[in-house]
């Protein structure tokens, strides 16, 4: 770790973090409190992937949509309107909505083919956004004079680390050369809150290609469905409480590597100073 001692990372100049855990514990709750202060610089890694990664592809879905509008396609041909994703730090909607679900096309399904093409788009991306936190936290130095640096990383982080590599891993060595690694650990409540969140409004996720495989045909086989009969939200609320299960135990291989601060804990933070205190409690004196 780069921070060996409470003492060191209360006396360092630049601190660099990178919170990691399930969606929805407070990662982008506390980098929110840091960047708030004007000392910390906050990279969201699901904004890099919206933004530099997945826009295109993003946009692109979006005009082949408009082409099949006899209108709208007259438009897109003589290039006059502009279609792109409004992305913002708390709006990735786009992202979300293009990544999809899989199943029955009338309601709003996707190919289980295409999903996975999407699927990999986005595993792609998280994985170049997460190896572009060293140059933002040059550049955060450099241009703007930020000291202490924020990685706000998503939910799904776990997914491309093997756990076996240990450090020899090309994410967590890169990751743990720049950063704290900082693991927001929920409980059993909130796993459960999580799930009944997911079951009101389910969303798109990214899956472990493995675990997708996986999952998709234990779905088909136990509910003896093909996959145009499957409903869309149906699956991934199925899906959702295995995806936390899967997860749990890579996020705890990878705090191996870090430190791990509880989410009843971080949803005390009201401060960098609380932040700071956190975090030294979870080192040797």
């Amino acid at each position: 770790m780069i921070y060996s001692s409470a003492k060191k990372w209360q006396e360092a100049t630049h601190k660099r973090v990178l919170l990691f855990g399930m969606s929805g514990l407070g990662k982008t709750h506390l980098s929110k409190i840091l960047r708030g202060s004007g000392d910390w610089f906050h990279y969201s890694v699901d904004y890099r992937i919206a933004t530099r990664y997945m826009g295109e592809h993003i946009a692109d879905n979006a005009k082949c949509e408009a082409m099949k509008n006899p209108f709208l396609r007259e438009l897109v041909m003589s290039d006059s309107i502009c279609i792109a994703p409004k992305t913002s730090f708390d709006n990735l909607t786009p992202v979300s909505t293009y990544l999809g679900k899989p199943g029955d096309a009338g309601k709003g399904g996707l190919a289980i083919k295409e999903y996975k093409r999407r699927q990999q788009q986005f595993k792609e991306g998280e994985i170049a956004a997460l190896l572009d936190t060293s140059h933002f936290i040059r550049r955060a130095g450099r241009i703007y004079d930020y000291p202490h640096f924020v990685c706000d990383t998503g939910g799904s982080i776990c997914e491309w680390v093997d756990i076996d590599q240990g450090l020899d891993d090309p994410l967590i060595k890169a990751l743990t050369a720049d950063c704290l690694l900082v693991w927001i650990k929920g409980d059993a409540a909130h796993s459960h809150e999580l799930i009944r969140r997911f079951d009101k409004a389910p969303k798109p996720m990214a899956y472990q290609p493995e675990f997708l495989a996986d999952a998709w045909d234990e779905y088909l086989r136990e509910n003896n469905m093909k996959e145009g009969e499957v409903d869309p939200n149906n699956f991934i609320r199925w899906t959702y409480g295995r995806a936390l299960a899967h997860r749990q135990p890579l996020y705890q291989a990878m705090a191996r590597y870090g430190v791990t601060v509880t989410a009843k804990e971080v949803a005390k933070v009201a401060s960098p100073d609380d932040f700071n205190a956190l975090i030294a409690s979870t080192l040797p004196a």
